[in-house]
Parts: structure tokens; C-alpha cells; sequence
């Protein structure tokens, strides 16, 4: 019989079958075909096998030694194995985010950037989440550092670091503190390359936690009561009487600023100077303060010399003006840095240096009376309340950066919807509105207000009487003691809270009562707004303007706000402020009642 030339199977087609599984893992269905077919097709191969050796005998021990490892090679185990990857890799297919197309629609605000602050590690940490992946010329997110200054994106920007594009990623960078390429107030945004140029994909962000590379960490005193005064530096010996809590100071610039010489502070790569004997009287009246139990609110006021300091000034508040202070600077980067060394400067001498210590800081005074209090050229109240709110968080990150328990506040006066456009003013509401939505949008800040909840006119001591310009809805022309409750309530709302979740910090850095219609009334007008102020919950300062009647206020306004008159001498409200908040607040309150028409 003639022999039939056998076919001899080696186990080549398997490897090369393993091989194609392997290289074609990330196509899962592909990846169960190739070992269902290489399954069969080695178990016939056995079988043929097996029935060529019972007919040919001699070449038994060869095929014997081929089936060992045809056998070795389909192992149960084994099989188990691949068909396991293969379910991991379709798995992990079906996880991985669609990559989606660029559009004008989804470009701008593609991807958001959930969180942008400082780690443990004290670098800046940059979290990313998409909706998918961006379709684009390579396999990377780009990030791109910005001024805050800076609004458009350029599509021949620098980027600052890549990574490899996810729907969940994250950035790390230096923050590089105090150095003079500092990003603590820098804003982020993320990017890809398209059609060979970056586009911003992201809405840009800032730093939100500068308090994580401070050295202090003083956020002030328990205290019992909410008492609070704009004290006379020349008779704080009475504040201890008084039982005050809490006092307001104002910073002006022009005091402690100098050309040369005095206490030398270099930030950010340049070097700025403050009067040292200015400087050691602050020091002295904070420590003195703070040993009688008061902490204080000061009030950083930009009265600089135009002339001999101009980088601080607003390039649009730099003339044209007689108001006494002026809109700050954040609109190129010597403003930002000269804002940045103000702040970081008072917030460390006054956060555990010894010189004394703040733990609140509000930064300007009443920002919506553009043409009394913090002159800028009239513009259109958005671009107004920009160029603030960018001043206001390089002041925040600032002061934060060096106490991380100080509290930073916008003030306000209270002129709510009064429609000041006719006076070349904005309304407070507006400018409150347009503030908290920028603040939010570029990472939200635990930021307060100072309301000044004067009645109006402001020499209307009987604030409780009936008012055109005083109701108690949210579109009530103005905001007095009457109805604080709008306030409250306003800051109540959810686009409102702060970055927990809560109210934020709500003080009345300023209210008086004139005694011109009488001592009786302004005491009683104390009386009960100070009640009001205690059951609303809210407030968690008062600072009654003022301790001593001031001359030219009463001379250019008629208003006599002191607890003392000129002379020294104590009016009514001197006893009523006094007790208050004590076990004596009954007997001192009651001759309000028949003044004010009900008992409270």
C-alpha cells in the first residue's frame, strides 16, 4: 500500500493564533473568536492526530511528544486565563469615554476644572472632568497659566505643563510663593491642540485656597457679644467701660506708605517701603486693643500719591477726581504685585509677629459709591465691579496667604436698588450680584461682607418710621436697621453661601445715629437697632460709628454720631451702648419703648 505523505502539526498556527489575541486585546469579540477557533481547531488536530497514530506506529513516539503539547497548550487554566483578559479588555472598552468632536457649541467650557488649589505637597493641584474626551491633534490636555488681568486666550499661548487627555485627570505645578513669577494669583485654564493651534477648552481659575501656604493662622477672640465701636485713639482707656468686642480702623495708604528708607519689604521680586514710625503706631494701638479683649476690622483705603506710587492706582482713577480714595490697581502687573505686597505685608505683621494682631479686613470703603469712595471713571457697572473684584482677590489670596484664619470683606453702603445711576453711583445689590457670580465662576472664596445699614438720608435717627425708600421686599430701594432682615435673607440664598455651604460672614462695619434731633432718639435708635441686630443670628459684628462726634461731619453733614460729644462730655447713648448686652439691659432700654412706639 502506498504510503500517504502525513501532514505533521507543530503548533505554529497556536502561537501565531496567540499572538493576533494578544495583539488585537483592546477589540474584546475579536479577542473570544481567535480562542474559540484555536480551540477547535487544536482539538480535531488531536483527534487526527490520534487516528494517524494507531495506523502508523512508527512514527508514534513523535506524534506523541507533538499531542503533550498540544494538550500543555489548551490547559483549562489557560483557556480561562485568555478568555478572562479578553472580558477585562471588553470591560475596560465599554468604561472608556467616547472621544467627541470640537464644536464652536462645546469648545469654550468642554472641560471643567473642578477644583484648582494647593496640596500637602505645597504645589498647585489642578483637577479636571469632562463629559468624554476632546477630539484633537494629539493625546494631551495642556494647561495654560494666565494674569488676572488677562481675559482672552491666545491661541499662541505658552502652556505650563500636559498630560495625557482622561475624563478625570489633574495637574500638578509649582506654586512658587513670593517668588516673582509667583501663580498665586494666577488664573488657569485647560487646552488642546487643534488644526495645529491651542484652544481653551475650560473656563479659567483661580487658586481658592491660599490659606494652605500661610504662616499664621489668627482668626481672632471668643466673644460674648456682637459690641463694636470706630474708636477715638485718644481715649480708648473708656473701651474697657464700654465693654467693646470689636473696633473698626482705617488704613489709609498715604500714611504708611514711603519712597525709601522706613521698613523695606520685598514681594514678588521688588522691594516697597512703609513709614516705620506710622507702622510702630498701628502696632502699638493693635497690641493695646487686643489687651483689653477687641479685636479689629481694618480697612485697607487707597489714598495713595498718584504721583509717587501710580502702579497702585486704577490707570482709569488716576485723575479727573477730588474723592479721597480711589479704585486699586489689578490691571497690569505692577498693580497686582503692589496690591499683593500691601496685603501680604499687613496680614503677617498682624497675624502672631508681635505688633498685634487682625483678624478681619475689609478692603475699600462702601465700593458702589463710585464717585464718593472709590473713584473710577464712569463705566457701565460690570466692568466697574470687575476691575474691584479683581483687586479684591489678589488683596484676598494675599492676606490669606499669610493668615489663613483672616476673614476678607467687601463693603457696601445702603443704597440697595435705589437706582444711583442718576448720581453716577451703582447700586450696592448690583454691584453684590455681579461680584458674588465672578467669584464664584472663578473659584469660589469664602468672602464677607460689611454692610453699612445707615438709615437714609443718614440723618434720619427714627429709622423705624415709615420710608419710601425703606419696605421689606428684596427690591426695596434701601437697607437700613428696619428691614436687615433683606440683607440676611439675601445672603441666605444659594448663589450666596459660602464654599461650605453656609452664610458667610456678615458684619455692620458701620451704622450711627445722629443725636442733631435730640440725645433721647439717637439713644433710642441704638436701643433698638442693636436688638434687632442680636435676634436676626446673622450678624456677627457691629461697629457703631462713632466714639467721639466728629467736627467736620457734623459741620459738612449736620451728623453727630458719638457716644461723647466733642468735649468729651457722655450722652444718652454713652450708658445705653454701656449695658446693652448685660443684666442691665431692661432697665436701660425701657424709655425706648414709647419713643420707638413698641417694646422690643
Amino acid at each position: 500500500m502506498k504510503k500517504r505523505k502525513r501532514r505533521v502539526h507543530t503548533g505554529k498556527r497556536a502561537r501565531r493564533n496567540r499572538r493576533l489575541v494578544i495583539l488585537t486585546g483592546s477589540a474584546a469579540l475579536a479577542a473570544l473568536i481567535f480562542v474559540i477557533v484555536m480551540v477547535v481547531t487544536l482539538i480535531v488536530n488531536m483527534r487526527k492526530d490520534s487516528d494517524e497514530m494507531a495506523v502508523e506506529p512508527i512514527l508514534e513516539a513523535s506524534l506523541e511528544e507533538q499531542g503533550t503539547r498540544q494538550v500543555e497548550y489548551v490547559n483549562p487554566s489557560i483557556i480561562k486565563e485568555i478568555v478572562g483578559a479578553g472580558k477585562s479588555v471588553s470591560h475596560a472598552l465599554s468604561e472608556r469615554p467616547a472621544t467627541v468632536e470640537m464644536t464652536p457649541d462645546n469648545t469654550a467650557e468642554f472641560a471643567k476644572i473642578e477644583t484648582c488649589s494647593i496640596g500637602e505637597g505645597g504645589k498647585v493641584e489642578i483637577a479636571v472632568k469632562s463629559e468624554g474626551i476632546p477630539k484633537s491633534d494629539d493625546k494631551y490636555y495642556y494647561l495654560f497659566e494666565q494674569a488676572t488681568y488677562e481675559d482672552d486666550f491666545s491661541s499662541e499661548s505658552e502652556p505650563v505643563s500636559k498630560i495625557y487627555k482622561g475624563d478625570d485627570t489633574s495637574f500638578s505645578i509649582e506654586l512658587k510663593k513670593g517668588a516673582p513669577d509667583t501663580r498665586l494669583f494666577s488664573k488657569f485654564r485647560v487646552g488642546v491642540k487643534k488644526d495645529g493651534q491651542f484652544v481653551s477648552i475650560s473656563h479659567p481659575k483661580y487658586i481658592t485656597n491660599p490659606g494652605a501656604c500661610a504662616g499664621g493662622n489668627y482668626g481672632g477672640m471668643p466673644h460674648s457679644s456682637i459690641k463694636g465701636l470706630l474708636p477715638y485713639p485718644l481715649r480708648l482707656g473708656e473701651l474697657a467701660d464700654l465693654g467693646v468686642n470689636y473696633c473698626a480702623y482705617n488704613i489709609p495708604l498715604s500714611h504708611i506708605l514711603t519712597t525709601s528708607g522706613g521698613i523695606a519689604y520685598t514681594y514678588c521680586g521688588v522691594t516697597y517701603h512703609f513709614n516705620a514710625q506710622v507702622m510702630n503706631n498701628y502696632d502699638d494701638l493693635f497690641r493695646n486693643l487686643n489687651s483689653m479683649g477687641i479685636d479689629i476690622a481694618a480697612i485697607i483705603l487707597n489714598d495713595a500719591n498718584v504721583g509717587a506710587f501710580p502702579e497702585i492706582t486704577h490707570p482709569s482713577a488716576r485723575g479727573g477726581s477730588t474723592a479721597p480714595y480711589r479704585m486699586f490697581n489689578a490691571s497690569d502687573a505692577s498693580g497686582v504685585k503692589a496690591c499683593a505686597a500691601i496685603g501680604s505685608f499687613l496680614a503677617n505683621r498682624y497675624s502672631g509677629s508681635g505688633h498685634g494682631n487682625v483678624s478681619m479686613w475689609i478692603i475699600a470703603n462702601e465700593v458702589n459709591a463710585r464717585k464718593e469712595y472709590n473713584f473710577m471713571q464712569h463705566v457701565d457697572v460690570g466692568t466697574y465691579t470687575a476691575a474691584y473684584t479683581r483687586a479684591f482677590r489678589v488683596f484676598y489670596n494675599a492676606i490669606k496667604s499669610q493668615n489663613a484664619s483672616a476673614k476678607v470683606y467687601i463693603p457696601i453702603d445702603q443704597r440697595w436698588t435705589y437706582n444711583t445711576e442718576k448720581t453716577g453711583d451703582y447700586d450696592a445689590k448690583d454691584v453684590l450680584d455681579i461680584f458674588a457670580s465672578s467669584i464664584r465662576d472663578h473659584g469660589n472664596i469664602d468672602w464677607g461682607l460689611a454692610a453699612h445699614p445707615y438709615s437714609f438720608p443718614n440723618g434720619n435717627t427714627a429709622f423705624w418710621n415709615s420710608s419710601k425708600y425703606v419696605n421689606h421686599s428684596e427690591s426695596t430701594p434701601c437697607i437700613t436697621m428696619e428691614n436687615i432682615e433683606v440683607l440676611t435673607g439675601y445672603m441666605q440664598k444659594e448663589q450666596m453661601l459660602d464654599t461650605q455651604g453656609r452664610v458667610r460672614s456678615i458684619i455692620l462695619s458701620e451704622v450711627g445715629y445722629s443725636s442733631t434731633s435730640g440725645e433721647a432718639v439717637q439713644a433710642a435708635a441704638f436701643a433698638y437697632a442693636y436688638t434687632k441686630m442680636v435676634k436676626n443670628g446673622h450678624i456677627d459684628a457691629l461697629m457703631l460709628s462713632r466714639q467721639v462726634d466728629a467736627g467736620d461731619e457734623i459741620a459738612a453733614l449736620g451728623l453727630a454720631l458719638g457716644l461723647e460729644n466733642t468735649g468729651g462730655g457722655h450722652k444718652m447713648i454713652y450708658n445705653v451702648f454701656k449695658y446693652i448686652d448685660t443684666d442691665k439691659r431692661d432697665e436701660v432700654v425701657a424709655f425706648a419703648y414709647d419713643i420707638v412706639g413698641k417694646t422690643f
